[in-house]
């Protein structure tokens, strides 16, 4: 008598769609139309008496599959269902059932999570209530929001001053050259002050598909109410408005990555695993890179459970396949020039191979130096690498030297000599441990990676220490050193005090930043003009950095302005029109609640002009938007001349 496995298993076989060409089941085809329901399939295991009764529910005089209980039946160790329990052979999570692995359906979800959080950052007296514009039911805030913008007030920044005969500039002649009224060129370096959700989606027009590394030090989340964070209007996010904030600016991210490219993204412990999942969903579990550890500090005794978590993380991403090179180091090597190969730099390499006389019997000779005569014979647990029979062809090639050759030679054995230009032609940059950065640390003290390393560094240029928490040189360095090569392109969309452009200018490297926070004007962009000048902190002195370059700065042209001249012309009899058409716009008005509105029209009757014109200017100013560049030739968004010509040349290239 058949049991259920054999007679499902013969059933199937009358099937070539489940049949290979061996005779043998095809399980997964079958596990797929089980999933699908395909008609063909259920027919077909109906027509089974048996089958029908092991797998079909009748419900009301009609016949139901159970699906759950097939694919259950398909998972059994031997497709069959003899075990205690359908759990025997498999452990795992399930959803409804289905162990995860088998379904698309489990995935991380929180609260907002089809919704767009702008992220309006500002001063800590300037906060306002967040909103989140649904996908579907706020399509057209979306779309606006997200319109490429106009840029205005680009300058470019340029290192000017006498060059020596090699054209370089004497670092004691430096001076920066501002510059009005300019266009944008490819090899610009690019810093934006403005909101970096509206900053990256200009950005894209351009450079989607371009950028080879991408670092960013986001806000990180905290269980706990501190003040110490590098978000400084949004101090304390709950964990789903974080998730939105970050899911949004990475799906973004992703599009701008190239096709190698890497994403690094810094992190602190209690953010940092809820990070991963979210990562994993945005640029796909196969593009995860690893995990960095780095040392934050050396350690302090008022800690919760009396343990000092003294490392932070950043979690590295790209979108290049598993067997690409993403991350390497080249390999620094010493090379020979001699008379003998003149022209061809050549290094030594070892002639030896690591298996015995005994399995290599071909390589088992005594190797003579056709020049001298010399005898170097084999050593019987490492035999040549090259047999008896090659050798002529390989020492004809200069592919074999031996020590008594050359005067400048140390050592008493044959060596393979490898030509600088097989190195450069066949060279695989070396793989790099998951704890460099601890690494670099510990072995050197210049590879200085810790905060308060990242805080010295601006307390020098600006003596003053305006960030709790910036990042070093020399971690940057680090970073951009395994990554990327010279001209690349690095973008880094909180860039803060600046770190990320600075280093990248000094190795060399394009970059792109992008910070809303009034600090902009008087921290990073002074400490890039430094840069240009020559400034010896941070990594300089290791570059051998003297100065040079340039780099542009533009902004987001805020509405607001616009708004804002239109209050203050404001009299007496137009002050309410003036404020009814501020509530009527859309993009002001979802920021109030209908009591903050109730409340404003209260007070407002009772204020003098100035004060209306007041209340008004820190409604508009509090919410800060931007022109769409497709609004660019409105007459009464009031843009420039030069604006529309620096505009029309990012965008356009014109």
């Amino acid at each position: 008598m058949k049991n259920i496995f054999d007679t499902v298993a013969d059933l199937l076989l009358t099937n070539d769609k489940y049949k290979a060409e061996d005779g043998k089941l095809l399980k997964a085809v079958v596990y797929s139309d089980v999933m699908a329901m395909c008609e063909d399939l259920l027919t077909l295991l109906l027509s089974n008496e048996d089958v029908k009764e092991t797998f079909f529910k009748d419900v009301q005089g009609t016949l139901v599959f159970d699906k759950q209980k097939f694919a259950w039946f398909m998972e059994s160790k031997e497709f069959l269902p003899d075990s205690y329990t359908s759990y025997t052979n498999k452990i795992g999570l399930t959803h409804n059932g289905n162990f995860i692995s088998q379904t698309n359906d489990v995935v991380l979800d929180f609260p907002y999570k089809d919704c767009v959080l702008e992220g309006g950052q500002d001063k800590d007296d300037q906060k306002r209530s967040e909103i989140f514009y649904n996908e579907t039911i706020a399509s057209d805030e979306i779309s606006r929001m997200l319109a490429p913008k106009v840029f205005t007030n680009a300058k470019r920044y340029t290192a000017v001053g006498s060059k020596d005969l090699l054209g370089n500039l004497d670092p004691d002649t430096i001076q920066v050259k501002e510059e009005t009224g300019i266009t944008f060129k490819d090899d610009d370096n690019l810093i934006i002050k403005g909101n970096n959700l509206i900053a990256l989606v200009s950005l894209l027009k351009r450079y989607e598909g371009k950028v080879k590394c991408i670092y960013i030090d986001p806000p990180y989340y905290f269980n706990k109410t501190i003040g110490e964070d590098s978000f400084k209007y949004n101090s304390n996010f709950k964990m789903s408005t974080w998730l939105t904030f970050m899911k949004n600016r990475l799906e973004l991210a992703n599009k701008l990555l190239s096709s190698h490219g890497s994403i690094w993204i810094h992190m602190g412990e209690d953010g940092m695993h809820y990070l991963k999942v979210l990562a994993d969903d945005v640029f796909g579990k196969e593009h995860f890179v690893g995990t960095i550890p780095r040392k934050t500090r050396d350690g302090k005794s008022d800690v919760p459970f009396n343990l000092s978590q003294d490392f932070d993380w950043i979690l590295v991403y790209t979108k290049a396949n598993e067997s690409d090179v993403i991350v390497g180091r080249q390999v620094e090597r010493k090379y020979y020039e001699t008379d003998d190969f003149l022209g061809k730099p050549w290094r030594t390499a070892d002639l030896t191979s690591q298996r015995t006389v005994q399995e290599r019997p071909n390589s088992d000779f005594t190797m003579i130096n056709p020049k001298t005569g010399k005898e170097y014979p084999v050593n019987p647990k490492r035999s040549w690498a090259v047999t008896k029979d090659t050798f002529d062809e390989w020492y004809a090639s200069g592919g074999i030297g031996f020590p008594d050759d050359y005067k400048f030679m140390s050592g008493n054995r044959p060596f393979r000599r490898v030509f600088k230009e097989d190195d450069d032609r066949n060279e695989k940059p070396t793989s790099v441990n998951s704890d460099f950065l601890i690494k670099e640390f510990i072995a050197t003290l210049l590879a200085k990676s810790k905060n308060k390393d990242g805080n010295n560094e601006i307390t020098d240029l600006f003596s003053r220490d305006e960030f709790d928490y910036a990042k070093p040189e020399e971690l940057i360095k680090a970073i951009l050193k395994i990554v990327t090569n010279p001209s690349d392109l690095v973008l880094d969309f909180h860039l803060g005090s600046g770190t990320t452009a600075a280093v990248a200018h000094k190795m060399g490297r394009r970059y792109i930043g992008v910070e809303q926070m009034d600090y902009i004007q008087d921290i990073t962009v002074e400490r890039l003009k430094k840069v240009l000048e020559g400034e010896q902190g941070g990594i300089s002195k290791a570059q051998n950095w003297h100065g040079g370059g340039s780099f542009v700065y533009c902004e987001l042209k805020e509405d607001a302005n616009t708004l804002i001249t239109t209050i203050q012309k404001a009299t007496e009899d137009t002050i309410e029109s003036v404020k009814a058409a501020i509530y009527a716009n859309e993009r002001i008005v979802p920021y109030l609640t209908k009591q903050e509105l109730a409340d404003a029209d209260k007070d407002f009757e009772n204020l003098t002009l100035e004060e209306k014109k007041q209340a008004l200017i820190k409604l508009v100013d509090k919410n800060k938007l931007y022109v769409n560049a497709s609004d660019m030739d409105d007459e009464s968004y009031h843009v420039s001349d030069d604006d529309k010509k620096f505009t029309n040349s990012f965008y356009k290239g014109v």
